[in-house]
């Protein structure tokens, strides 16, 4: 079964948080470019968490934001 996505903004550093799991010390950073990091399993290689700076300013842009990732997603089960 896939996991919930959990989003958090930051104010204060203008971030958004996009975590699958709580980051840890022994996942890998890989930068995707535009200003978003990856962090990543370091056994599995998966994408567990994404971090995208200056969120913010992206609302304001009129051209279409993407994140180069890809996604398979569906409703969760209820708990």
């Amino acid at each position: 079964m896939g996991k919930s996505l959990t989003f958090r903004y930051e104010r204060d550093v203008d971030i958004l948080y996009i975590d699958v799991c709580p980051p840890y010390a022994e996942q890998q950073s890989e930068d995707l470019g535009d200003e978003v990091i990856a962090r990543l399993n370091p056994k599995t290689g998966e994408v567990e968490n994404l971090e995208v700076m200056f969120f913010s300013t992206r609302l304001l842009r009129k051209d279409l934001f993407e994140l180069p990732i890809a996604a398979a997603m569906r409703l969760a089960s209820p708990s």
